[in-house]
Order: C-alpha cells, then sequence, then structure tokens
C-alpha cells in the first residue's frame, strides 16, 4: 500500500509502498480515506518520542484518520465492517500503523467512533487530536462562564476548537492572532483579538487593556522556551491558571500545568455529535493528496498555521 513514511528518525517524509498491515486480536483495520496534519506527526519524523518508545522502520507517520472498516480481528466486535470510523492511532510500536496511509489497524478500544450522519469523513479526520486536545484543556483549566481565557496561538486547529467550546461556556476568549486572522476568530467566537505582528509588547498592552488585573487563565499552544511562556503567564490575575501544550518549565508564582492530551472515545464522540448538530465548525484550511504531505509536514514545522490541513489517501 502507498504510505509517507520515513526511514530513519529525522530522515526526509516520502511516498513509499510497504505491506497493507493485518488486524490482530481485538483490532479493526480501516481503509484510510482522510489523514489529518499534526504538529504531532513531524515532532515523531524528527525522533521525539525518543529510541527507546517502540518503533519500526519504515515508520509510516500520522496520527488521526476516517475511513471505513475494512477487516475485523479475533475476539469481541464493536465494530462492523463497512462501518464509517474517525479516530487517532495510539498503540504501539510507533510507525507500525500510521494514518498516513492506505490502511490503518487499530484496536477497538482505542480512541475511534462511529462518524455520525451528515458529518464527511474530512471533517472527521480533522477531529480528534486537536478536538479532544481543546475539550480535555478545558477540564483542566476549570473555566468557567464569565472567565477570561488568553489563547496564544489561537489560529492553529487546538486554538480554532478550543475558542469555539470555551466560547460556548460564555468564557470570554482573547485570540492571538497574525495579521487579518481577527475576523474569522471572531466568527468562531472570540470575544477579542490581538494582533502580534508587532511583537510581544502589543499583545502585552492590549491584554493590559483589556484586563487591568489579569486574565483568568493562559493557554499556550506555541512557546517552547521559558522566558516565552513567562512573559505570557504574567499577564494571568494572581490565582489563575497558565497551561502549556509544549512542555516547558513552570514559571514562578503562577499555577501551571503541562498538559499531555488522553483522548477516548467517548470524547470523540462528543465532538462529532456537536459537529452534527452545527455547534462545532471544523477549521480545515487545506485538503491536499496523500503525496503532498511531505511538503505539507515542513510548511507546518515553520508554524503560523490556520486551521486543519487533511490529506485525500
Amino acid at each position: 500500500m502507498r504510505a509517507i513514511a520515513v526511514s530513519a528518525f529525522r530522515a526526509e517524509p516520502c511516498l513509499v509502498e510497504v505491506p497493507k498491515p493485518g488486524p490482530g486480536a481485538g483490532e479493526v483495520r480501516v481503509k484510510v480515506e482522510y489523514a489529518a496534519l499534526n504538529p504531532l506527526d513531524w515532532q515523531t519524523a524528527d525522533g521525539a518520542p525518543g529510541e527507546a518508545v517502540p518503533h519500526v522502520f519504515p515508520l509510516v507517520l500520522g496520527t488521526d484518520f476516517a475511513g471505513r472498516v475494512d477487516m475485523i480481528g479475533s475476539g469481541d466486535n464493536t465494530f462492523r465492517v463497512g462501518d464509517p470510523v474517525f479516530g487517532r492511532v495510539t498503540a504501539p510500536p510507533l510507525g507500525r500503523c500510521g494514518a498516513y496511509g492506505e490502511y490503518v489497524c487499530v484496536p477497538q478500544d482505542s480512541p475511534i467512533a462511529l462518524v455520525p450522519p451528515g458529518v464527511p469523513l474530512q471533517v472527521a479526520a480533522a477531529l480528534p487530536s486537536a478536538g479532544a486536545t481543546a475539550t480535555q484543556i478545558l477540564t483542566s483549566t476549570a473555566v468557567r462562564s464569565g472567565l477570561s481565557l488568553l489563547v496564544i496561538g489561537a489560529t492553529g486547529g487546538v486554538g480554532s476548537f478550543l475558542t469555539q467550546l470555551a466560547a460556548a461556556r460564555g468564557t470570554a476568549v482573547v485570540a492571538a492572532v497574525r495579521g487579518d486572522e481577527g475576523r474569522r476568530m471572531k466568527a468562531l467566537g472570540a470575544t477579542a483579538t490581538v494582533d502580534t505582528t508587532s511583537g510581544p509588547e502589543a499583545l502585552e498592552a492590549a491584554v493590559r487593556d483589556l484586563y487591568p488585573g489579569g486574565v483568568d487563565a493562559l493557554v499556550d499552544l506555541v512557546s517552547t522556551d521559558t522566558a516565552s511562556f513567562a512573559s505570557y503567564a504574567a499577564l494571568v490575575r494572581e490565582g489563575g491558571v497558565a497551561v502549556t501544550t509544549r512542555g516547558v518549565a513552570a514559571p514562578p508564582g503562577i499555577a501551571w500545568a503541562d498538559f499531555r492530551l488522553a483522548p477516548t472515545a467517548a470524547v470523540l464522540d462528543e465532538l462529532a455529535s456537536a459537529v452534527a448538530r452545527g455547534e462545532l465548525a471544523v477549521p480545515i484550511d487545506m485538503e491536499l493528496p496523500l503525496e503532498k504531505a511531505p511538503q505539507a509536514l515542513a510548511q507546518n514545522r515553520a508554524g503560523g498555521a490556520r486551521g486543519k490541513t487533511v490529506f485525500a489517501v
């Protein structure tokens, strides 16, 4: 089957032919129709999980997928052949089955769920990682109605979902954007947007003007160094909370959470149902053929994502 893979960590991803995987006991095989790009995909290619994590080469990339059940392994069945499903690849070894391939095998008790009627498969493919991250971040920050939330990196997939979900709770979302993205983020529910093109000083001044005593919560989706994270965390009021998704060390004097995604099928069901009801918009920025994945990964690594990129497999 066709797949996007790397022959070694830090090698360039490329289109290759690999054997079609077969489902083991308790697994289903899905004929993938769409896969979605996540930063974790190029981080995996760069060796971010570490050599100690079980892995095989060629390592097929990709985490999020949507398609139809093609084959069912032995054991109890949750799904039937032909079911439209979407989910997230989590089972080791890394690279045995990735979403950037024509087929993927996943355990039936992993984060995989049925696609509701009326939800296109390319939309469902964009949900698992970004949508579940946004959902679980809101739980970790304990953001309640009437509170304020500053989102750094708001225009990407996670930020777009986070803005909508927080706004639906009555939370006042301040979205940090670059350039002309303010209108789109306000359409997704942001109370205010701040253009960061002029630098961090402009952001600080704008947030201080809106919330002189500080925002109640911060979610920083982009900072990879303590200094940047600390400068944003300084905009949080005393007793507030700052969340990072990039493993950055905690700044002094602020409640802090280093977020780690733990997706479940129940969370995916909740997200897909919200999409089916028209309560959650899925921000797909680009749809590309699978062979364009290497270029898209390089572009995502450079930063500035606007919504989600999906690949037609």
